[in-house]
């Protein structure tokens, strides 16, 4: 059974809602826990599932994704298993880049045909989550379905930004609705008495996907004009194909915008957080050969240090450290996540910076920095203030933005001594 499914991730398109982390990379690509990249969470949940097949599907700022992986992804050479890029790419039958999910998946069937599969499971790049899909591959072949969907049930406030379906007694489709913003009440669901508790009574897609190999290109070939999975192709062959939801109550946070990443990745410094990082099933990602962290005199409360970090920070709480990171002396870091670094500045680096008064790679001393997300490789000088008055109207400032009350500070962002933002 699981050697006839293949799996494809869906890389997204230009991850405008998670600007400016996507200004220089994929949303695949995008950092999260400190270690790891988004990618890694799909790409995981494939592996535990025994699924060992894996296309990755992109086309905007790849080189960072395809990096990651080819360093990622090894595998024996006696084996099957792969993990590949497939960018988008001019070929005799298209000219153009995709057009949307459903249209990356049609100009990439050409390469699925040299493969021996009988299901293909669609999976988006930009979720956090953790899901058994042997399960959900059994349940697609006992109701003899040829399209399944994952769903979860959702409150009302969230039922606008998903698209909502209707199911029978046997968890068959029978109507389907994309990102309805009123007069919804009616598309109400029969959801486990946990779910009712907490208002969570309408069943939304999840963006996750199994087709069987036939309904697959039957719905990909017959209509060209047909882009886009949620909006088109799911909603049109419920009539025409036995299409059911496998429903999914566990943890699962759609991380395609700047407050949603920034709430999912702090969520993980709780206690018990509802993503365990700390599961057997653990999140595979690059192997670095990184000395352990070293701390001085810093007062640590629910925060997650990576590998590699030099922190003499007074105080940090609940944040996210990356790899690599320097922290000085009489820093308080609040409500944050920093990236990290993808190099050391050398002694010799670190002594020049300082004589000339400029900052070096991380952050400086006597910094208060509340509720930012730092990204990779930024020069934060000493004495810098960010987020710590009135909330900074939502817009670009250069060097960072903010948006909602988080401030980004951009990739290589090079902050002066005393800025205060």
């Amino acid at each position: 059974m699981i050697s006839k499914v293949m799996s494809i991730v869906l890389g997204g398109g230009q991850g405008s809602r998670l600007s400016p982390l996507t200004a220089t990379r994929s949303k695949p690509a995008v950092p999260i826990a400190g270690k790891y990249r988004l990618v890694d969470i799909p790409i995981s949940n494939c592996l535990h599932s025994g699924l060992h097949r894996i296309f990755v599907l992109t086309q905007f700022n790849s080189a960072s994704l395809n990096k990651h992986i080819k360093n990622t992804y090894h595998f024996s050479s006696f084996s099957e298993a792969f993990v590949d890029i497939l960018a988008a790419e001019q070929t005799p039958n298209s000219a153009t880049w995709f057009q949307g999910t459903a249209d990356a998946v049609r100009q990439s069937l050409h390469h699925l045909a040299v493969h021996d599969f009988e299901y293909v499971l669609i999976l988006s790049g930009d979720q956090l989550y953790q899901m058994d899909f042997e399960d959900m591959i059994a349940k697609h072949i006992e109701k003899k379905a040829e399209i399944s969907i994952a769903t979860i049930p959702v409150s009302a406030k969230d039922v606008p930004g998903f698209g909502i379906l209707k199911v029978d007694h046997d968890a068959n489709i029978t109507a389907f609705i994309e990102k309805p913003k009123s007069d919804f009440e009616s598309w109400a669901a029969e959801v486990s008495p946990e779910m009712q508790s907490q208002g969570r009574i309408y069943l939304a897609s999840m963006g996750i996907y199994i087709f069987n190999k036939s309904a697959l290109y039957d719905l990909l070939n017959s209509d060209p004009d047909r882009t886009d999975f949620g909006k088109e192709i799911i909603p049109q062959s419920i009539e025409t194909h036995k299409t059911v939801s496998y429903q999914y109550e566990g943890y699962w946070e759609d991380i395609g915008t700047i407050p949603s990443f920034f709430d999912a990745n702090l969520d993980l410094t709780d206690d018990i957080p509802k993503f365990n990082l700390f599961d057997k099933n653990h999140i595979y990602t690059r192997s670095r050969m990184l000395p352990p962290s070293k701390i001085s005199g810093t007062h640590m409360e629910k925060t997650i240090i990576a590998d590699g970090c030099i922190i003499s920070a007074a105080k940090i709480y609940r944040s996210i450290i990356g790899i690599r990171m320097r922290i000085g002396v009489d820093t308080n870091i609040e409500s944050c996540y920093v990236m990290g670094s993808d190099s050391y500045q050398t002694l010799i680096e670190i002594a020049e910076a300082k004589e000339k008064n400029l900052p070096i790679m991380g952050i400086g001393d006597r910094c208060i920095i509340k509720n930012a997300i730092i990204d990779k490789n930024c020069y934060i000088g000493n004495d810098v203030r960010i987020n710590c008055g009135p909330p900074l109207a939502d817009g670009d400032y250069g060097d960072y933005t903010s948006q909602d009350g988080i401030v980004v500070v951009k990739k290589r962002a090079v902050i002066p001594n005393g800025t205060v933002i």
